[in-house]
């Protein structure tokens, strides 16, 4: 079992001491460190009691480097929160104890160090001091060890305790796991349901391996020789080699502490905050909507506007907040809904515990999780709505197929893409398939042509084209139907094309409506014609079945068919074009039309024409001549059988295919 154990506390109580006195490893590494004595940035070492290994982050107590200590108290499992027996609970104990708390942190262990500088009155001192700080807290009941790192009094205690707490929160997991296995959970921080991200908290060259990068793998896995996704910045790196505690591995899973060497980027172009990922799946964001839990000891409340600074993952990142609520702020000690709208593109996921601090000076004064990752810039109208979306997907946590509804159901008619949803969720491919494949099966959601859209959009969607048509039809009786083009501009000009698609797909298959190539009506619409309309359409396919090849002008044609009637010109062309859908008409150019059955004739003579010549090739006079017409019918009709791949343009002569 792997686990990772984080230091917090005062400055100078001991806790690089202290691991340094567990595990033999002075966890303080860089020279600044060494020449002034105290813990700048992050450090790590490593131990295994029994079966249990575990990893340790040595974090910074000085107030003026608690940016790095957050760095590495996002992905811990258990906290050791060290006090020193000497100087009990200090301004640094407090706060490094509310940020534990409001990243979620549920295990740890309370050490109280230096106990050999103090008599057995100071160490209860001490401890009521300690349980004041912990009271009502997930360190209430936690085990409470003496030691000293000097003489090592207490430490066999300190590990005892230490496997004590694993092995209790690996039972905890478990038993969450089994009461809710759509979201199975790993121990602390870490994700088994998400894909593959780890934050990064530090980067540096190895002579001879190039760029290492290093960080807690929240979720998924690392395996030698895979493509990652380096982000925000989006470049594309392979895994060239893999460490975890000094050890050569072939993958890395979530909760330890691994090392990476990457491929195809200089360390130079890598810093603190940026983060691993699958590669194609997770993007940076800037807005993203969250639960804010405002501590009881802040100065004041957190209003809309008010500029912050957030800290998640490992980055530390400057944002403005928008408080969701018609007070436009959350009260001291209070709870509630709020936009996180950032400076700086960061890389976050659903649940994702993170710390605000003020801006000037610097304090902790907040912490939240995130509950979507990508929302939109809410304004202050349909503010219920936006808290109730938020409010519903908060009581689904938990439940994928609810969750994977919820998203679908808020993205409208434009729905969202097997993609879109991994992105905004960051489910493993697997979890996410199964939950899809339930919300269809529920008939909650469809699949229009690969986007997910609810089926209560998608009905509505539906009906408007239905209506849009039975409006066309009643407006325009004699037209054969609407364009497909008219209809997607009046509905869908906005949406996907797959939307449109397959709503029409849908509507076709019922029988509500004929779909054609450009044109769609409904199933149950027939143009009837007037006794005139009907004398009319008469007379223009008379007209054209006596003019054989020598037809008039279309404008001519329909002059003559309605005289003696009081249809316009504009009516008629609507009726003649019944006649042109009947299929009894071809289309040659705007002006010219022929009886079918003459153009027919007229193809048949080109083939036995060709039968009699070896080159099958013919002119324009050779035509003229063949079908008895001038010019000016010659010309359109030669270039129609272009059109048609009867006959294929060869210099000045056709050739007949």
């Amino acid at each position: 079992m792997e686990v990772i154990v984080g230091t917090a506390g005062h400055i100078d109580h001991g806790k690089t001491a202290l691991i340094k006195a567990l595990t033999g490893i002075d966890a303080d590494r860089l020279p600044e460190e060494k020449r002034r004595g105290i813990t700048v940035d992050l450090g790590f070492a490593e131990m295994t009691i029994n079966d249990v290994h575990f990893g340790f982050v040595d974090v910074p107590g000085h107030e003026r480097f608690v940016k790095n200590m957050l760095a590495g108290a996002s992905g811990i499992d258990i906290v050791m929160l060290v006090i020193a027996a000497d100087e009990g609970v200090m301004p640094q104990t407090r706060e490094h104890f509310d940020i534990c708390r409001l990243l979620g942190i549920n295990a740890g262990v309370v050490v109280l160090t230096k106990t050999d500088l103090v008599d057995e009155e100071t160490l209860d001192l001490a401890k009521l001091d300690t349980a004041e700080l912990v009271a009502n807290s997930f360190l209430e009941n936690a085990p409470v060890v003496g030691v000293s790192s000097r003489t090592g009094e207490g430490m066999p205690a300190l590990t005892d305790a230490l496997s004590a707490v694993a092995r209790a929160l690996a039972r905890a997991i478990h038993l969450s796991g089994q009461l809710s296995p759509l979201l199975t959970r790993g121990l602390g921080q870490r994700r088994d349901d998400l894909v593959t991200r780890m934050p990064i908290d530090r980067s540096f060259s190895m002579k001879g391996f190039g760029t290492v990068v290093t960080g807690t793998l929240a979720s998924g896995e690392i395996i030698e020789g895979a493509e990652l996704d380096l982000l925000p910045d989006a470049i594309k790196v392979r895994v060239r080699g893999l460490q975890t505690h000094g050890h050569t591995v072939k993958i890395a899973r979530a909760g330890q502490r691994v090392a990476v060497n990457l491929g195809g980027v200089d360390h130079s172009k890598v810093t603190r905050g940026m983060v691993l990922a699958e590669p194609n799946i997770l993007q940076p964001t800037q807005i993203f909507d969250a639960e804010i839990e405002v501590l009881p000891n802040a100065p004041k409340p957190m209003r809309s506007r008010q500029r912050v600074r957030v800290h998640i993952g490992t980055i530390e990142a400057l944002a403005r907040i928008q408080v969701l609520n018609e007070q436009g702020e959350i009260a001291v000690g209070e709870k509630d809904l709020a936009q996180i709208r950032l400076e700086t593109p960061v890389v976050v996921v659903p649940s994702e515990r993170f710390i605000v601090r003020s801006y000037s000076p610097q304090t902790t004064i907040a912490g939240g999780s995130v509950i979507d990752a990508f929302a939109a810039k809410h304004r202050r109208k349909g503010l219920d709505t936006v808290r109730q979306f938020l409010r519903d997907l908060l009581s689904a946590s938990g439940d994928i197929a609810e969750t994977v509804r919820l998203i679908v159901n808020a993205s409208g008619a434009h729905g969202l893409s097997f993609a879109d949803i991994q992105t905004r969720t960051a489910l493993k491919k697997e979890l996410l398939t199964d939950a899809i494949n339930a919300n269809s099966v529920s008939g909650a959601i469809l699949n229009a042509n690969g986007r997910y859209v609810s089926a209560a959009e998608f009905e509505r969607l539906s009906r408007s084209a239905e209506t849009a048509i039975k409006n066309f039809h009643e407006k325009e009786p004699l037209a054969k139907g609407m364009s497909r083009e008219a209809l997607r501009e009046k509905l869908f000009a906005f949406l996907p094309p797959e939307i449109f698609q397959a709503v029409i797909d849908s509507l076709e298959s019922s029988g509500k409506i004929v779909a054609d190539r450009e044109t769609i009506r409904l199933g149950s619409h027939e143009r009837k014609l007037s006794p005139v309309e009907t004398a009319f359409n008469e007379k223009i396919k008379a007209i054209y079945k006596t003019a054989g090849l020598e037809v008039p002008k279309l404008e001519d044609a329909i002059g003559e068919a309605i005289k003696g009637t009081d249809l316009t010109p504009q009516n008629a062309r609507k009726l003649f074009q019944i006649f042109l859908d009947s299929g009894e008409l071809v289309k040659v150019t705007e002006e010219f039309y022929f009886a079918k059955n003459v153009v027919d004739e007229l193809t048949e003579q080109l083939k036995q024409f060709a039968a009699q010549t070896n080159d099958r090739l013919i002119d324009v006079p050779k035509f003229k001549d063949l079908a008895g017409i001038s010019r000016k019918y010659a010309i359109p009709l030669l270039e129609y059988f272009d059109r048609e791949h009867i006959t294929s343009r060869a210099g000045d002569k056709r050739l007949i295919l």
